[in-house]
């Protein structure tokens, strides 16, 4: 066995279960065991274990221990909304009794600081949504309001900013993905329409007219940070991520050509692929031991199945 693949055989259930399937091309049986123990081992325990009564991570929806104001206002990890994001990436199974538990507790009770509506009915801003409805889409929860705001806030370059003030703003790079992985889950879920597969496609057309990294007016880098790779992404666009949405969406576009190439030549002399920009603010845990800079299973795994995708 390649000896990268088993580095990342030896770290934790939820990367396993991906490599087994999405690398190794283990059969059906072995790879839905291993994914089954996210709910009981490791990281997916870790996290599920978390979760209060009232359905909340950490005392709030979007910021932790909101009614506490003996608590800093600043960007923390540990809150529901990135507990889900995670939970998604983790690959936690939709149909486990862990799942529909957890889920069950914030379709019931979670509301948003914001206005008070229910977490699935989503908030405002368009980077927000588009992650609530990730999750929604993967949990099979209720989503359909979350996905009216999204379609009526798509500016007309194609893409979306959570700080846009009227139709004439430009959209963000972090903010138009957060929103198109939300749609693919939809698509996923076969909760796609025309109108979302519409939304969808024309924002994806406004990162491939950028090369998911320039300004379409200049071709000058928008920011050297979207160059590095990251995980937990959190709402962060970066190079990886942005390829993994479009190898997830079977879009191959040569004016992906660049970021794909900038991606490779990011191996290092094993293999492994670098931990290179960590988004700073408290975490319920860490699932990267490593530091910036060193190997890291998540970046590799991701990385490994984008090139793997393009090269194919």
């Amino acid at each position: 066995m390649d000896a990268v693949v088993e580095y990342l055989l030896s770290g934790d259930p939820a990367i396993r279960w991906q490599v087994l399937r999405d690398l190794v091309g283990a059969p059906d049986d072995e790879v839905a065991a291993e994914r089954a123990r996210v709910a009981t081992e490791g990281w997916g325990a870790q996290l599920l274990a978390e979760q209060a009564d009232d359905g909340r991570w950490d005392g709030g929806t979007y910021r932790p221990g909101w009614a506490d104001e003996s608590r800093p206002f600043f960007d923390a990890w540990t809150a529901t909304h990135f507990a889900l994001q995670s939970l998604v990436d983790l690959g936690l199974d939709p149909a486990s009794a862990q799942a529909r538990r957890a889920v069950g507790l914030v379709r019931d009770h979670v509301r948003w600081e914001y206005d008070g509506s229910p977490y699935f009915d989503g908030e405002v801003e368009p980077c927000i949504n588009g992650m609530a409805l990730t999750a929604g889409a993967y949990f099979g929860a209720p989503v359909s309001r979350i996905v009216d705001t999204l379609l009526g806030g798509q500016l007309p370059d194609g893409g979306w900013n959570c700080w846009a003030q009227d139709a004439s703003a430009v959209s963000s790079f972090h903010s138009t993905i957060c929103v198109l992985e939300g749609l693919r889950a939809l698509e996923t879920a076969g909760g796609a329409t025309e109108a979302t597969r519409t939304a969808q496609a024309a924002g994806e057309t406004y990162l491939l007219d950028r090369g998911l990294l320039r300004r379409k007016s200049t071709g000058e880098l928008v920011d050297p940070r979207m160059t590095m790779l990251s995980y937990p992404v959190r709402w962060y666009f970066d190079v990886l991520r942005g390829l993994d949405h479009f190898r997830l969406a079977g879009r191959r576009d040569p004016r992906l050509s660049d970021a794909v190439e900038l991606l490779r030549a990011k191996a290092g002399p094993h293999g492994l692929f670098p931990y290179e920009n960590c988004h700073q603010g408290p975490t319920l845990f860490d699932m990267e031991a490593e530091a910036e800079g060193f190997p890291s299973r998540w970046v590799t795994l991701r990385a490994l199945r984008v090139l793997r995708w393009w090269d194919a």
